[in-house]
């Protein structure tokens, strides 16, 4: 049941922390079957549901998790990785579009030995639907230009893909000094920025007040995982701008996309400052 850019988003995610997890170099394998799986529980301890699924594994030769960590793996925010690396989403987002798509995602591992990260997708009896018949209940793009500014890069990677996957042009940046340089190259051209709210050196908000210094008539979303108070504390209000809650499916963002591209330009983008 699932689109090509929703899995591709997956894929991809899984690979980026893959690699993270063989900085000296190892294998990654990706093997897809055809299987009838038994239910039992995994390393983080869920029940792996049981029935007919095609199987999409990403594996590697690194380290291994632990089983403390292993236990945490899919909870938003939960990172190994150290202070400004991650802020431990792009686990939570893959399992929130595996799940969409009516499939859960289970861990293997052993220490010292490596991981596999598998997605099982219940088997369709329908006929099979082209894909853009499938993804016709998602709002498109008309060819307008997104620049996503998100330092975490496997969020950022789904965002791209599937913004471009849903026929938007896109940018994007991993900072917010990055993202003006983006800016300033492709002013004329773009439409909406999203923008991460908490990034290290330059906030959502700092970023959003330069860009439209530039361009008043710009859109700007304002994408966050963080709770009410730390949003705040930078200088937003979730009710007085367009925001979008971390961790999002391919779905809600383009509709988030879709709405504010829509929206009135007299739309105020930023209340009045603290």
């Amino acid at each position: 049941f699932i689109d090509p850019g929703s899995l591709e988003q997956i894929v991809m995610n899984l690979c980026v922390n893959a690699r993270d997890a063989m900085p000296r170099g190892g294998q990654l394998t990706i093997t897809t079957a055809h299987v009838d799986l038994v239910g039992r529980e995994d390393a983080t301890g869920r029940t792996v549901p049981a029935g007919s699924c095609v199987t999409i594994a990403v594996a590697d030769t690194g380290e291994g998790i632990s089983p403390d960590v292993a236990a945490h793996i899919f909870e938003p925010f939960f990172t190994t990785k150290g202070a400004g690396k991650g802020t431990g989403l792009g686990l939570a987002v893959v399992q929130g579009v595996v799940e969409q798509n009516r499939g859960a995602i289970f861990l293997d591992t052993v220490m010292g030995r490596g991981t596999t990260f598998t997605i099982a997708l219940p088997v369709a009896n329908e006929p099979a639907v082209a894909s853009h018949e499938l993804r016709a209940t998602a709002p498109k793009g008309g060819g307008e230009t997104v620049l996503v500014v998100e330092d975490e890069e496997p969020v950022r990677r789904l965002a791209v893909i599937a913004l471009a996957s849903a026929g938007y042009r896109v940018l994007d940046a991993p900072d917010g000094q990055a993202a003006i340089d983006v800016f300033d190259r492709h002013r004329t051209h773009v439409d909406v920025v999203l923008t991460d709210v908490v990034m290290p050196h330059l906030s959502g908000r700092e970023l959003a007040e330069s860009l439209l210094a530039r361009r008043p008539d710009l859109r700007v979303i304002f994408t966050s995982g963080y709770a009410d108070d730390a949003v705040l504390r930078h200088g937003i209000s979730k009710s007085d701008v367009p925001f979008l809650a971390k961790p999002y499916t391919p779905t809600t963002l383009l509709s988030k996309v879709r709405e504010v591209i829509e929206l009135p330009p007299a739309n105020p983008w930023l209340p009045p400052p603290a």
